[in-house]
């Protein structure tokens, strides 16, 4: 087996340190002595005669051989994210759903079952519930804190994989990953998680137990809306197999995208630290204002499995979810009075976003957003890194603009406002 620690010399002892160095301090592939790692941009590589090729292909030698089958740039994106997931190996792709389909695609045989969970990102639920029945693959969908149905399916039945986010987006839940992973590999199932919302920083999926982690790079390790990319990171041999399917269907990563990445992850942990303060000191205050009816957060006492979250993550991430005391138009009239945050889909940025997923699923008929809890006065707000008294001034001025109900309400931390 691959020693992990080789991506962690002695003298980078921390996330910090290893965002800013990892994959590139020491043993680059690329020779040079520029700070900054170039792009490597071309799609193929020579051979300097036909017995390096021959070496190559029997393994004697390692050479670049095609763009798709990896890059001198590319590597040392992977290198830079196995040291931070603490893996063997890292595989960079096209997008996010690339890593996700690509997993699913790799690991899970013909005729094969797979468990994972109702609150998930919509795009995965519906590759899995409509493409990957069409191989003999079927699913069944469990809520993510449903221990004893985990346990009772893959006590049954031949589970390949347990497939999952933690925390799961939007309502952020958290799902013990050491547990699970106890679970399902008594009966030699993987488990593999999506850890875009917590992030290698606040989360170590694989040291917990997961086989397989995997990341939307979109977000959180870019961290600037400029890139789209996706990575899978695990041991070696997993890694390996995985590899083995991308390299047939594609979706390679740009050199260009990666450097991008490199950068981003540079400055990562200074970004997610404030946007891990932001996001836990504005979920206090939108727990407390009787506008708001509840909040979703896994840094607040209240959460469902805030102990799960205290117990597995450094930091509770930049994400919070919550519904206004109102109805569709009273929660339109709250996002349109927002100044700082832009109306958009995407999270992890440097800008802070919001989105209403009742507007932004107006395709889909209400009663089958419902079945997912999406109800007409849900907000996700995903915080950016700008100053938190401003964020906090312009959510209570929108807050303020939206109407009061005439009758009391029960507030969710017990206290009765008119």
């Amino acid at each position: 087996m691959e020693d992990v620690n080789k991506l962690k010399p002695s003298f980078l002892s921390s996330d910090e340190s290893l965002a800013v160095h990892a994959g590139e301090r020491l043993g680059r592939e690329i020779v040079t002595n520029s700070i900054t790692i170039p792009i490597v941009s071309t799609t193929t590589y020579f051979y300097k005669n036909s017995s390096e090729l021959i070496d190559s292909k029997e393994k004697r030698i390692v050479c670049q051989e095609y763009i798709r089958y990896g890059s001198p740039t590319n590597m040392v994106l992977e290198e830079k994210i196995s040291a931070l997931e603490g893996a063997e190996s890292t595989l960079v792709m096209a997008s996010g759903m690339c890593a996700s389909t690509v997993v699913l695609l790799a690991m899970v045989p013909r005729g094969g079952h797979i468990v994972t969970t109702t609150d998930c990102y919509k795009e995965t639920r519906m590759f899995i519930e409509t493409f990957l029945p069409k191989l003999g693959i079927t699913a069944t969908l469990i809520d993510s804190t449903d221990i004893a149905g985990l346990q009772a399916i893959v006590n049954n039945h031949e589970v390949s994989m347990f497939f999952t986010e933690s925390p799961t987006n939007p309502f952020l839940r958290c799902v013990d990953i050491k547990l699970v992973s106890e679970i399902c590999h008594k009966r030699g199932t993987l488990v593999c998680i999506d850890g875009t919302i917590a992030t290698p920083l606040n989360q170590k999926a694989l040291a917990l137990g997961a086989d397989l982690v995997i990341q939307s790079a979109t977000k959180y390790i870019g961290g600037h809306n400029d890139v789209l990319a996706g990575c899978i990171s695990g041991s070696m041999k997993l890694v390996s197999e995985i590899r083995i399917m991308h390299n047939l269907l594609g979706g390679t990563l740009s050199p260009n995208a990666a450097y991008l990445l490199i950068r981003g992850i540079k400055t990562m942990h200074l970004r997610v630290k404030q946007q891990n303060s932001t996001a836990l000191r504005m979920a206090h205050v939108l727990e407390a204002h009787p506008k708001v009816s509840r909040v979703y957060y896994p840094g607040l006492p209240n959460h469902p499995e805030h102990h799960i979250a205290k117990r597995q993550m450094t930091g509770f991430g930049g994400l919070v979810t919550f519904e206004i005391d109102g109805d569709l138009e009273t929660t339109i009239k709250f996002i349109d009075s927002l100044k700082i945050p832009y109306i958009a889909t995407s999270f992890g940025g440097c800008e802070s976003f919001v989105d209403q997923p009742a507007t932004r699923n107006w395709d889909v008929p209400q009663e089958e957003r419902l079945k997912y809890g999406l109800k007409d006065n849900l907000v996700r707000f995903s915080f950016g890194v700008e100053d938190f008294e401003d964020l906090k001034a312009d959510i209570l001025q929108a807050l303020e603009t939206t109407p009061t109900k005439t009758s009391s309400v029960s507030h969710q931390n017990g206290v009765v406002f008119d």
